[in-house]
């Protein structure tokens, strides 16, 4: 059976060719297309993506299941049992189309249940940011470190564009106790902002594929990454998630509760 060292070192080829497809195609003619809503994009480029992941870890770990958004992994995914990578082949599609910046590829396994390798590749400017659990996280080939601890009031906030015109009145607290609030319209980009301590938090309704490489990335740092009003989260399902620093973490409960 391959370790999962071998698989690291292939997914992180794996994402690298995505990114490079995505970036060569971009300037190209593709077709857009909606999914729930006018704003919820996906293109022939998404599709393409996922396929080409998709085969590859079929090749490199054949006994695991697949978990992606455009519906080529495996159609009934109810449990984590066994190795389960999820795949978000772009994230950001509405940037990718309207901007040519901030979109990623995702992508993570889970052993069991437990997130055990992630990937974020920021496309446009070539950094991956990836870990293995154990061994810390790595933008490229240089070793991250962890995030200071900052707290609301220190730190820039990121929540998406639905949350931040809810009206909730904790969500509304929370972004005014922040220092300054940020919306970039990728999962990936703001959960690498998190990692990386430009960020003290981000908040958003997040689905398998938006969430899996970020959380094992944000937790292998000791960052918080759980719901909202603090309960554990289920990679399965949505989830309204706060990833975030521990003291911001605990600023906002104090909010919420």
């Amino acid at each position: 059976m391959i370790s999962i060292k071998e698989l690291d070192q292939q997914a992180q080829q794996i994402v690298r060719q995505a990114g490079q497809n995505a970036f060569e195609k971009m300037g190209e003619d593709y077709q857009v297309d909606t999914k729930t809503n006018y704003t919820d994009l996906v293109t022939t480029i998404d599709r393409e993506n996922e396929q080409l992941i998709n085969n590859q870890l079929r090749k490199i770990d054949p006994d695991s299941q697949i978990l992606s958004e455009e519906g080529f992994g495996d159609r009934q995914i109810t449990n984590m049992q066994g190795h389960v990578w999820i795949v978000d082949p772009i994230d950001g599609t509405m940037n990718f189309v309207k901007q040519h910046n901030n979109f990623a590829v995702m992508l993570a396994l889970y052993v069991d249940g437990s997130p055990v390798l992630g990937y974020i590749l920021d496309v446009i400017n070539g950094r991956l940011y990836h870990g293995r659990r154990g061994d810390g996280v790595y933008v490229n080939d240089k070793k991250i470190n962890q995030p200071t601890n900052l707290g609301l009031r220190e730190s820039l906030l990121a929540m998406n564009r639905t949350l931040t015109l809810s009206g909730n009145p904790s969500l509304k607290e929370i972004a005014q106790e922040a220092i300054g609030l940020r919306m970039y319209g990728s999962a990936g980009i703001e959960m690498i902002d998190v990692i990386t301590g430009q960020l003290g938090a981000y908040i958003s309704n997040l689905k398998p594929w938006d969430l899996a490489a970020g959380r094992m990335l944000a937790e292998e740092l000791g960052l918080v990454v759980k719901s909202i009003d603090g309960r554990s989260i289920n990679v399965l399902s949505s989830n309204l998630v706060l990833v975030a620093t521990r003291q911001v973490s605990r600023d906002i409960r104090q909010i919420i509760n």
